[in-house]
């Protein structure tokens, strides 16, 4: 165990000095202050042009299935809803403005949506037709993909993944020549340790930030910012109240922790929507 420990302190000491502080967005009324570590090794601009590659084969994909944008009133729907939250980026990151925002419709009965970076939209018929998701609820989730999109987590995510992978191998060669020992088992360990105790975590991270800043968006763009606390309270009804197992092993946080904090953070907010709304 000791040298498990030891070679885990190895590893993320090299993760933290593989990566640099960079400021995605700016604070927001919300108050955002989390710093960001990313990796030379993944460019956002790589990501961008990646994620538009993905984003034109998921429509292709769809697209030939007869999938693809099949609802045109609901379309015209959620496209509506994105071109009042869109203008709002702005109070996060300026240049979010200048993306070539597209958003896009999928057949599916899937509780799903996402935003990929660049501002690539995709909204799944299930979750607005299984939840019965009113207009300020579609906000609420558009605002939460998009704020993923703004924090750049997915080049957070890739940043560790990647610098984790090289840390760690690393660490594990470094420990064998130190120790004479073979470190082959201790290294699958600290994968497991790091996974838990930083990756994980930092996924729930994601999800609590682009939850807080989604409802600022909505807010900003004249919807109710406690939709968001309605949107949670129906899909732990749809999904039986189920999160997987512990929280602390979850990349999610729970349904519970989610609309307490959304409960706040919405309030917090409140003075925006009020201000829109008048």
């Amino acid at each position: 165990m000791r040298l498990i420990a030891l070679h885990a302190t190895l590893a993320l000491t090299l993760v933290c000095g593989a990566c640099t502080s960079v400021e995605t967005t700016n604070p927001g009324a919300i108050g955002l202050d989390r710093k960001q570590y990313m990796s030379p090794l993944v460019p956002a601009g790589q990501l961008e042009e990646g994620a538009r590659a993905a984003y034109a084969q998921v429509l292709g994909k769809e697209k030939q299935k007869g999938t693809l944008n099949r609802d045109a009133k609901q379309l015209a729907r959620i496209r509506r809803i994105a071109q009042r939250i869109i203008p709002q980026v702005s109070v996060f990151r300026p240049d979010a403005r200048r993306w070539d925002w597209q958003v896009n419709l999928i057949e599916s009965d899937q509780l799903n949506a996402w935003a990929m970076p660049g501002g690539k939209i995709a909204f799944y018929s299930g979750i607005i037709d299984k939840l019965a998701l009113t207009d300020e609820e579609i906000a609420a989730i558009m605002g939460h993909e998009i704020a993923h999109a703004l924090r750049e987590h997915s080049r957070e995510r890739a940043s560790e993944q990647v610098v984790s992978s090289l840390a760690i191998t690393g660490a594990a060669l470094v420990g064998s020549v130190l120790t004479d020992t073979d470190l082959t088992g201790a290294s699958e360990a600290t994968r497991f340790v790091y996974q838990t105790t930083f990756g994980l975590r930092h996924s729930r991270e994601h999800e609590t930030e682009a939850d807080r800043i989604g409802v600022e968006l909505a807010a900003r763009a004249g919807y109710d910012p406690r939709a968001a606390i309605r949107v949670w309270q129906k899909m732990a009804t749809a999904t039986g109240g189920k999160r997987g197992g512990p929280e602390f092993l979850s990349t999610h946080p729970s349904n519970e922790s989610r609309i307490a904090d959304l409960k706040v953070y919405s309030q917090k907010v409140m003075p925006l929507y009020r201000r829109g709304s008048s």
